[in-house]
């Protein structure tokens, strides 16, 4: 049988504070149309499938790569 006696007191650190940006405080987001959500969902498909620029590299550049 156990007692409080028996808790070591030394590791039963307090919890820290909760950070105040867990909360969230100020206007609901608005929700979008289904329409929105449409044009949303096929910039997603396109940025996902399509390949990514190539962006020129410099002389400064290239000497850093190797």
């Amino acid at each position: 049988m156990s007692s409080h006696r028996d808790v070591d007191h030394a590791l039963a650190y307090p919890e820290p504070p909760a950070s105040p940006l867990w909360h969230r405080h100020g206007p609901r987001p608005r929700p979008i149309t289904p329409r929105q959500q449409q044009h949303n969902c096929e910039l997603l498909l396109r940025a996902q499938y399509s390949p990514r620029p190539r962006t020129p590299r410099t002389a400064t550049t290239r000497t850093e790569a190797r």
